[in-house]
């Protein structure tokens, strides 16, 4: 009906389902990029695992790969010589039957040739080609092996055609001839380049009924023609030598008529010619108990080729792959319209997180986390770290944290820069009195007053995080860097005015950025050199002599590296007295400057804990041992009691 509406299944998925949350997909990416992973590596393990309520690509090509072992565990391909051999014991009992009844010389002579059949089916169905078949009954029994030939024959190359022609006339194999003569002499045309728009809509018309394809050109029609006859080819390579040659000699009886076989013969070699990437030369191996037919084998093998590229494309393991690449119809066929929904939402997270900023592409080519998704990711660590804060005396709602001192009582006119609270009571009625009985009431610039409050107190905080390999070795890698982001966070959305640096130390010491921090890779070099990082400390509190100086350590092993004056970095273990000494010295040049220095000792070596503790005895410190779970809780508030 014209205007009308047409209804049918719907295969998105499910339509209430809730967005994508980016939130969840870059906390998983982020755990795995502090674990050393790179972020388009990261990214792609998400894809595959999946978002945790939707199935991701690994478990839907495991899926594919199930599908096709069990196609080859429950079939075989004696399914047509089976039944060859029914019909023709069948015909034969017949036959006997008839002739037993029979009392001339010539029935005897017959008994005798049938009695002599060669024990092979293709064999016997030659001998008897040109047999004079007394028997009604065996003779239309033996037919049916023709007809059965024909049609499995042409089934392995046109989907559907073995129940198509069951029960045709003469006049459907003579138009089946004709249809495979007029396609052979089309793409023979199509192959020397000539313009067969007009010749291909011409035979579509006439023979439309043998493609349920319904291909639209000449190159589709070749497409669907090659996938099919290459899963024959592959079939028939897949046969015994022996069920080879008894299926070859069988189909020259298809029909009765050699002339098909030569026709398919050509086609063959064409579609071969035209796609020769087709997989010609492939076999699978079918150990099954379930008989299929030359038709039904070449279907299966064109499934298992199928599910083959459809577990090929989930894997995303070739060059230049991308979830782009992943055919829809292919899946939905396979593994049904949810896994097309769950691939879709894979496909469109991986969109979101590229298209809101989450990635930078560094000057080097590499991707990277960019500042935004950093900040996600230092604000969810801050997020575990206050839920890990517990009842300790106000410094667990961080909400807070950073505002000003406590006001005085006084206001003034805004000005730039001002981060000061509004006095809303004092900005509405400067308003009102600008513009006396005006409504609405506009604000202006000129109208707004902030309230004065007592000046804050700025801090220079140096964190020192060990990066030695013993960090990596006993799983304090990710926790610490996620201290170091969660303090961070923190400094630079609540307490801007203080200078935060961060220091990793391992056989060298080096000043890093969170995003550098977070995704550096686990160092194996031997060493813990705190002395480097205590001298790169100091440097940077010095630059800010009108902070409170703040120095919080990171360590799980004692200094075992000292740097010479020449830049090079001494390792020893045990540790040396030099490096002892020299580590000792930058200790005490921090106590000189003021600086309130706390060790979190990771561990439980007595080697550490005494080295650690005579450290921070020596500069009046504090030396804390949280378990991994709570080490960023015990960082973040040993800074705020210390700031305060």
């Amino acid at each position: 009906m014209s205007g009308g509406a047409r209804y049918g299944p719907y295969t998105g998925g499910d339509p209430l389902a809730p967005p994508v949350d980016l939130r969840d997909a870059l906390a998983a990416i982020g755990d795995d990029v502090l674990a050393g992973t790179s972020p388009r590596q990261a990214l792609r393990e998400l894809l595959r695992r999946g978002d945790g309520t939707r199935r991701g690509l690994d478990e839907m090509a495991a899926q594919a790969h199930r599908r096709r072992r069990e196609l080859l565990q429950r079939t075989n391909l004696n399914g047509t010589l089976d039944e060859v051999r029914e019909l023709l014991d069948r015909a034969v009992l017949a036959e006997r039957k008839e002739l037993a009844r029979a009392l001339d010389d010539d029935a005897r002579f017959a008994e005798l040739q049938i009695a002599e059949l060669p024990p092979s089916t293709a064999q016997a169905v030659h001998q008897l080609a040109d047999y004079d078949w007394r028997s009604s009954e065996a003779r239309e029994e033996y037919e049916k092996i023709r007809d059965l030939l024909g049609r499995e024959v042409l089934d392995q190359r046109f989907e559907g055609m073995k129940q198509a022609l069951e029960g045709a006339t003469d006049e459907d194999r003579e138009r089946i001839r004709r249809m495979l003569a007029d396609l052979g002499d089309l793409l023979e045309a199509h192959a020397r380049g000539e313009d067969t728009d007009a010749r291909f809509t011409e035979f579509m018309d006439e023979y439309g009924e043998y493609f349920p394809e319904n291909p639209r050109t000449v190159e589709e029609l070749i497409d669907t023609l090659a996938a099919r006859a290459a899963a024959a080819q592959r079939l028939r390579n897949s046969l015994t030598p022996e069920q080879r040659d008894e299926l070859d000699a069988l189909a020259q009886q298809a029909f009765g008529d050699p002339a098909l076989i030569s026709e398919l013969s050509r086609l063959d070699g064409l579609l071969q010619s035209a796609r020769p990437g087709e997989d010609w030369t492939g076999a699978e191996r079918f150990r099954g108990e379930e008989g299929m037919g030359l038709g039904e084998g070449t279907g299966t093998l064109q499934e298992i080729a199928e599910l083959e590229s459809l577990a090929e494309q989930l894997s995303q393991q070739y060059p230049g792959a991308q979830l782009d690449d992943i055919d829809p119809e292919l899946l939905a066929r396979h593994l049904g319209d949810e896994a097309v929904a769950d691939a879709r939402t894979l496909a469109d997270l991986e969109k979101a997180l590229r298209e809101q900023g989450f990635f930078d592409r560094g000057v080097d080519g590499q991707w990277r986390l960019s500042p935004r998704a950093m900040r996600q990711l230092g604000q969810a660590a801050l997020r575990d770290v206050a839920d890990g804060l517990g009842g300790r005396g106000g410094e667990r709602d961080t909400r807070r944290a950073g505002a000003q001192g406590e006001p005085t009582g006084a206001t003034r006119e805004w000005a730039f820069g001002d981060t000061e609270p509004w006095d809303v009571t004092r900005t509405i009625t400067n308003a009102v009195l600008r513009r006396p009985g005006r409504v609405p009431v506009r604000l202006s610039v000129t109208d707004v007053e902030v309230r004065e409050t007592e000046q804050r107190d700025r801090a220079a905080v140096a964190l020192l995080v060990d990066t030695s390999f013993s960090m990596v070795m006993e799983g304090r890698w990710v926790p610490m860097k996620r201290t170091a982001l969660a303090l961070n966070h923190l400094v630079t959305t609540r307490f801007r005015s203080d200078e935060l640096q961060l220091i990793s130390f391992g056989r060298h010491a080096e000043v890093l950025t969170p995003a550098e921090l977070a995704g550096m890779d686990g160092a194996w070099d031997q060493g813990t050199n705190l002395h480097h990082a205590l001298l790169l400390a100091a440097r940077h509190l010095r630059r800010h002599p009108n902070a409170t100086p703040v120095v919080l350590i990171v360590t799980d092993g004692e200094p075992t590296a000292h740097l010479e004056p020449d830049g090079f970095a001494y390792f020893d273990y045990p540790p040396s007295p030099r490096t002892l000494g020299l580590t000792v010295r930058g200790l005490d040049a921090l106590e000189r400057i003021g600086a309130q220095v706390t060790f979190f000792r990771l561990g439980d070596d007595p080697g550490l804990a005494r080295v650690v503790d005579r450290m921070a005895e020596r500069v009046g410190g504090r030396v804390v041992a949280p378990d991994l779970d709570g080490l960023g809780a015990a960082v973040v508030s040993d800074y705020m009691r210390r700031r305060r």
